[in-house]
């Protein structure tokens, strides 16, 4: 079930929510710091990670579930976001360029149809990045946090999930390694437990950031072509036993057949 806009909101506004917008915000930034006049997609609760991007844009939208409902954004101006179906994107094939998916595809009922309309909607070679929450973390085991609710993943089934709507992951990342708590002694070293847990490739970190491209052709899977063989048809009619004659029966008839029986 999806989490309800409104808590969404209020987490990203907590020191817990500045800090993880912070962490994982730093993961985006490296596997996409280097885009520029380009279309952005958000979906999910993806505006704390899309608005610094948002200046250097052509085009940036936010997209949210109407499970989940929708907010304003950005506050001031033209307002940018929109209330959808994840799996009915109301945009034309191949229209974007990046795609953003936070808070969406763990509490989606239906994550391969989900991936399959991101994949849609993104121009050839277009790009998407998927943050999800680890099912090894402990963000994903307490419910106090929105990284905490829907279904976590672990790193093999988001490879399966992607390859079976033809995406390609390409970059992983990792991100909230500092516990899910609001004390004060965590939170400021938030950036001590981010840096331990990647340099030591730790396996708790609380979300993965997925990057992957979009595949242009299906795969087929090849199968090894066998000789043919020839049949015989079996529906032929096979020979029965020979029909008597009323001469041949005369002839193995004892010696009182009537002669005068007409053959």
């Amino acid at each position: 079930m999806a989490v309800d806009v409104v808590d969404l909101k209020a987490f990203y506004g907590t020191p817990l929510g500045v800090v993880a917008r912070r962490l994982v915000g730093r993961a985006i930034e490296r596997l996409w710091g280097d885009i520029d006049r380009q279309r952005l997609l958000g979906i999910g609760y993806a505006t704390p990670y899309i608005s610094p991007f948002r200046a250097r844009m052509e085009r940036t939208l936010a997209f949210m579930p109407a499970m989940q409902g929708v907010v304003n954004w950005p506050s001031p101006g033209v307002s940018s976001s929109a209330l959808v179906d994840p799996t009915m994107q109301p945009l034309e094939d191949a229209s974007m360029d990046r795609v953003l998916v936070v808070h969406a595809l763990e509490t989606s009922d239906a994550p391969e149809e989900l991936l399959s309309e991101v994949w849609r909607i993104l121009t050839p070679g277009g790009r998407m990045i998927v943050v999800a929450p680890n099912r090894r973390g402990l963000w994903a085991r307490m419910d106090t946090t929105p990284f905490g609710q829907g279904l976590p993943y672990s790193r093999s089934q988001l490879t399966g999930l992607m390859r079976r709507t033809l995406f390609s992951p390409e970059n992983w990342g990792e991100a909230l390694y500092v516990p899910p708590l609001q004390r004060k002694l965590f939170l400021r070293a938030a950036v001590a437990w981010e840096r331990a847990g990647a340099r030591l490739s730790l396996p708790f970190a609380g979300v993965h950031v997925i990057e992957a491209a979009k595949q242009l052709h299906r795969p087929v899977t090849v199968r090894p072509v066998r000789a043919s063989r020839k049949l015989s048809p079996v529906l032929l009619p096979s020979p029965g036993p020979p029909v008597a004659t009323g001469r041949s029966l005369c002839r193995t008839a004892s010696r009182g057949c009537d002669r005068d029986q007409p053959t």
